[in-house]
Parts: structure tokens; C-alpha cells; sequence
């Protein structure tokens, strides 16, 4: 076993996913406000914008989300889960069918977005660096991915399958020499495509990557907030003012006279 093998398929591993852990928490816990997926979805104006990106999200999403979920299955189950249900014949030619549907359904999303992200001068002005590497590293693992249906098409035994699942449960159960052997018979474009997806763990807490592991359970709590549409102006209610008391005001006390002033202190006197 060559040490390049091992240092790419035995060690990477878990720098990749220590990388991950470590920046995802480091970036939630001192930069939450950029915990964010940046859509752009606000600059499509048009009624055909709007549709364009409904459709392009949609077929990304939807395929991204089953791609994963077969990788998940596939690369974890053991043999003796599922050999009971279908064989590993069978089993290759299914991820071969559904993957390559769901693999094209996302390519095709993933292109408009791309084409979109490109071409519109305002999502494109308002689009980062990373936003665009994101984009591309999915285009090429997704490409990648879909050159190994080809490329399993020369052998549907099953046997380059098993390998890759020999080497994600051995690198789950932290055996990283055993994953390393594991893998090191399988084709360049098998091992590509295992690289590349590792590295995207590389980049998912430095880019909008986040995304994928938020919810918006934080909302629940929140409180309402008003939101006006443009143009409708609300009726507001004037609260009931009450008129201000008016102030007393005093009668000024006259100064007493000098004459009455000495009659009475004579009066006093007698």
C-alpha cells in the first residue's frame, strides 16, 4: 500500500471531518450572522425569473437530497443487512438506476443555478468568491459521479462496490489502514470522486455549505413581526388624547394702602 493511498484515503478522512466539526462550531459560535444560506432568490423580479429559479432549486434539492440518501445506505449497510433482501448484483444496478436518475435530475438544477449565478448581473454582483467555488466543486463531484455509473457498467458483479463499502464502514469504525486497502484496488475516478467528497467537508463550515444543517428552530420562540406589502398603506389608529387640564390660576393679592395701613394701626392703639 502505497503512503499517498493511505494519507488520502487512511488520515484525510479525519482531518476532512475534524475540519468540519471544529469550524462549523468555531464560525456558529463567533460569527452567527453569517449562518446563512445567502439566497438569492429576492432579485427574480419576473414572474418567468421566479419560475426559473422554483424549477432549477427544486430539481437541485430533490436530487441532491436522494444522492446523498442512497450514498448514506449504500456506503453503511453491511452485507448481511441486505443480503437477505436483494443481492449485490442487484443492489449495484439499482444505485446504478436511481443514482444516475436522481444524479441527472440534480445536474440539471445545478446548471441553471450556475447559469443564473453567472449570467444575472445582479445575483452575480451580489455573489461571493466562495459562493461560486461551492458551485463548481458540486458540478464536478456530480460529474464525477455520474462517470462511475459508466465506469461500473464494465463490472456489474458488485466486487468495486463492496470495496467502497469495506472502506466507509472500516473508516466509521476508526480502522484506517483497513479502509486504506480497502479502497486501493478501485479505478482512478472511483477514488476521485472520494477525494472530492471528502474535501467538500473541507469547505462546508467556510462557505454556505451551513445551510444544510440548520433549521429554524429559533423562530419558534421568536415574536411576530409586521410585514406591510409595498404600495398598501396600513390604517392606523390614533390613540384618544385627553385635553390638558387648564392651569388654576391666581388672583394677585393687592398691596394694602398707606393711609388704610396707618388708620389701622391707630385704631390699634386706642
Amino acid at each position: 500500500m502505497s503512503n499517498i493511498n493511505l494519507l488520502a484515503f487512511g488520515v484525510y478522512p479525519y482531518v476532512a471531518l475534524a475540519i468540519c466539526i471544529i469550524g462549523s462550531w468555531a464560525r456558529f459560535d463567533l460569527s452567527q450572522y453569517s449562518w446563512k444560506a445567502g439566497s438569492s432568490q429576492i432579485f427574480a423580479r419576473s414572474a418567468s425569473e421566479q419560475r426559473y429559479m422554483r424549477i432549477a432549486s427544486n430539481l437541485f434539492h430533490v436530487g441532491v437530497l436522494f444522492v446523498l440518501a442512497g450514498h448514506f445506505v449504500g456506503l453503511l449497510m453491511p452485507e448481511a443487512l441486505y443480503h437477505s433482501v436483494i443481492s449485490t448484483q442487484n443492489k449495484q444496478l439499482l444505485a446504478m438506476v436511481s443514482g444516475g436518475f436522481f444524479g441527472i435530475l440534480c445536474l440539471i438544477g445545478l446548471l441553471m443555478l450556475l447559469k443564473r449565478r453567472i449570467g444575472d448581473p445582479r445575483v452575480r454582483a451580489s455573489s461571493s468568491t466562495s459562493d461560486l467555488l461551492v458551485l463548481v466543486v458540486l458540478l464536478v463531484q456530480l460529474v464525477l459521479g455520474l462517470l462511475t455509473i459508466v465506469a461500473s457498467t464494465s463490472h456489474m458483479d458488485g466486487s468495486v462496490m463492496v470495496m467502497l463499502a469495506n472502506w466507509a464502514q472500516y473508516t466509521v469504525t476508526l480502522q484506517p489502514m483497513a479502509a486504506a486497502a480497502a479502497i486501493e484496488p478501485v479505478g482512478l475516478v472511483y477514488k476521485l470522486h472520494v477525494f472530492l467528497g471528502l474535501s467538500l467537508f473541507v469547505l462546508f463550515p467556510f462557505t454556505r455549505l451551513v445551510h444544510i444543517i440548520s433549521a429554524p428552530v429559533w423562530y419558534l420562540g421568536r415574536r411576530y413581526q409586521i410585514v406591510r406589502q409595498k404600495g398598501v398603506h396600513p390604517v392606523v389608529q390614533r390613540p384618544q388624547v385627553r385635553p390638558l387640564a387648564q392651569p388654576v390660576r391666581e388672583k394677585p393679592v393687592k398691596a394694602p394702602q398707606p393711609g388704610y395701613a396707618m388708620g389701622a394701626a391707630k385704631a390699634k392703639e386706642r
